[in-house]
């Protein structure tokens, strides 16, 4: 299994939603740049033939704004786009994702909705196989062969787009009050120890590269101000 996907642990996330005729997308928080149809309808030229393929293009992709990118608040990029660009936000990343699952045959949906702490806005993918759901999670590529069931907790959908290979379907999305009993949180704690104890372990010593690397892109973006900085 593909490091960028966990199980959603039963009743504790809405998975289905509520099939709508079609949001008013930009006030109920749905942004797309273009029509949804635009994002599935341009051939892409990365063919992924199994999940890992999924998650080893994604290794090489760079997260970065649409401000740094684009010099937009909100942009969201066709697929075909982003796969040679290779940079994007969480928008492109999961619609990308999405495209490639659908081509793999997955039923599979594009998500927008909360995460984390401060539930702020994100986008992911979900899909179904043999009657359980999975959440994709294209932001953590770098984590093991999954990431914890736990971690699901933290993603709240408010709309998700499916295609049927015709037509684009809208669905609504409930918030699911959690309450896990021991026989469900006991399983699933070591896990998530586990899990994320060994990526902290993996992560440790490429952190400082990693910031190095940011510094000098931001010098390299911003010449002047930094030759000013150091003659002050």
């Amino acid at each position: 299994m593909l490091g960028l996907i966990a199980e959603i642990i039963p009743g504790t996330y809405d998975a289905v939603g509520r099939k709508v005729f079609r949001p008013d997308l930009r006030r109920k928080g749905l942004r797309p740049t273009h029509p949804m149809g635009r994002y599935l309808s341009h051939p892409l030229s990365v063919k992924c033939e199994t999940l890992a393929d999924v998650r080893s293009f994604l290794i090489t992709c760079r997260a970065v704004s649409d401000k740094e990118q684009f010099g937009k608040d909100e942009y969201w990029q066709p697929p075909e786009d982003f796969e040679k660009s290779r940079r994007g936000d969480c928008e492109d990343f999961s619609l990308w994702t999405w495209r490639e699952l659908l081509a793999m045959g997955y039923d599979a949906r594009f998500v927008v909705g909360r995460h984390g702490r401060y539930r702020v806005g994100h986008a992911w993918v979900t899909f179904k196989k043999d009657g359980k759901w999975y959440l994709v999670e294209p932001q953590f590529r770098f984590v093991g062969k999954t990431f914890p069931r736990l971690s699901t907790l933290r993603y709240e959908p408010k709309f998700s787009v499916a295609w049927d290979g015709e037509r684009v379907s809208f669905f609504s999305h409930s918030p699911t009050k959690v309450t896990l009993s021991p026989r469900v949180l006991i399983p699933v704690i070591p896990e998530w120890i586990w899990g994320w104890s060994r990526f902290l372990l993996w992560a440790a010593p490429r952190i400082p590269r990693a910031l190095w690397r940011s510094v000098v892109r931001k010098t390299r973006r911003n010449p002047t101000r930094a030759g000013s900085s150091q003659s002050m």
